[in-house]
């Protein structure tokens, strides 16, 4: 029924292969492509025997437009399915607007080199104005909506599962829930033990980012900028147990406040242990998070990329890793004219998802999104021209597959709530 171009071969896009293989209905051929081929060939190989989905492989350079458009050229793809680094999210769009064809990725836009002059100036104009200061925002993607639409094509941003599946969780509440809903707050807990003393379950350059980066959540109309880690709170998860969490930055808030206008705040808080915390404090401190490049021994290297070749790769954390994931939203709001709050989460074993696809719950939750998301473009589920988010779409039929091939729901009526 279709041809899809994947683009990226680490654990995430692993995973979002295995799940479309299981779908050869609709993936009936799909091309996967990244800088190794031999990454794409091993995948590929292993697969084969499992699935009749007709599988091939290709080598590109993902920074380059030119050669993006010259495999999507060659091989005429109904998607392409980003999922390689967001750095690259500009370029592969780029490529699709060429190519005439519709896009999604996991993640959205934020650049490799943050001290490039000409990014840098719209950067901090951007703070100035919106009142944030992480690197990552919607607003260089959402700048193709105009592109996109009178092409008719579509581009579908983050699905993944924060972002992605808690957006379709905000949705799936704002449609079946509530009225009006006043507050959203995203947890993401993460259960696991992978045994090392310190390692990333994703990408380390994204994950460090990311957590290093001052916090932020919505609030009447508004950005409020707090220090990094510094509002923790305590939660109990079901089948996890009670965790510290930290309020961080997250994109999805940035599309949520858009798109659900009437919310008062939005809240974005994940988990994490002492020893990753200390580890992570002792790196910055000695500056090994930097993406400054610094010369060593007459040879530039960036701090961060360096820090990332020494630390375990994500994608061996799969046989290491015990315990569970829970991610969800919980909401307070109204319905019929009265207070209502409701909690909508995933629980995802560890082992499970290694038995089933050879990678721990952080690649899966990451990478059965992305298969399902891919699913609603291509049976015709999503079909809005331009560029959007999850939440802006029906959540039923994304939720109903995720349920199907691998996360499914749970919900609690009366959750306990975050201070």
């Amino acid at each position: 029924m279709s041809k899809v171009l994947i683009i990226g071969c680490g654990g995430v896009a692993s995973v979002a292969i295995h799940k479309c293989c299981q779908v050869p209905e609709v993936f009936t051929e799909i091309c996967i492509a990244s800088r190794t081929k031999a990454k794409c060939d091993k995948l590929a190989a292993e697969l084969a025997p499992k699935t009749t989905t007709k599988i091939t492989t290709a080598q590109v350079d993902a920074d380059h437009v030119d050669e993006v458009i010259a495999l999507i050229k060659s091989y005429q793809p109904d998607l392409v399915m980003n999922i390689a680094l967001p750095y690259q999210d500009l370029t592969i769009m780029d490529a699709c607007l060429a190519c005439g064809v519709n896009y999604m990725d996991t993640a959205n836009y934020e650049p490799e080199n943050t001290d490039d002059p000409q990014w840098r100036a719209i950067y901090e104009k951007r703070c100035k104005e919106a009142g944030f200061s992480a690197y990552f925002d919607y607003s260089w993607q959402w700048a193709y909506a105009k592109k996109f639409e009178e092409a008719g094509l579509t581009a579908l941003l983050g699905s993944g599962f924060d972002p992605g599946v808690t957006q379709a969780y905000c949705a799936y509440a704002k449609k079946h829930e509530f009225d009006t809903i006043d507050t959203i707050d995203i947890l993401d807990c993460n259960g696991g033990d992978h045994g090392y003393a310190f390692a990333t379950n994703f990408n380390p350059e994204i994950n460090l980012r990311e957590v290093s980066a001052p916090g932020s959540y919505w609030e009447n109309g508004h950005w409020v900028e707090i220090p990094a880690m510094s509002i923790k709170r305590e939660y109990n998860f079901d089948q996890v147990g009670q965790k510290d969490m930290y309020l961080l930055h997250h994109e999805e808030i940035e599309s949520l406040a858009k798109n659900i206008p009437e919310a008062k705040r939005i809240r974005f808080f994940m988990t994490f242990g002492q020893s990753y915390l200390d580890h992570m404090r002792c790196l910055e401190d000695v500056g090994m998070l930097s993406t400054t490049p610094v010369n060593f021994n007459g040879q530039e290297i960036v701090p961060i990329q360096f820090l990332k070749a020494l630390l375990p790769d994500p994608a061996s954390l799969g046989p290491r890793t015990k315990g569970k994931t829970n991610i969800g939203c919980i909401f307070t709001g109204k319905k019929d004219g009265k207070e209502k709050t409701y909690y909508i989460y995933n629980v995802c074993d560890h082992q499970e998802c290694y038995k089933e696809v050879g990678s721990q719950a952080i690649s899966y939750t990451t990478g059965v999104p992305a298969m399902c998301g891919a699913l609603m473009l291509l049976t015709g589920k999503w079909t809005t021209k331009g560029v959007h988010t999850v939440e802006e779409f029906d959540p039923d039929p994304y939720l109903d597959a995720l349920d199907k091939y691998g996360l499914p729901r749970s919900e609690s009526h009366a959750p306990a709530l975050v201070d």
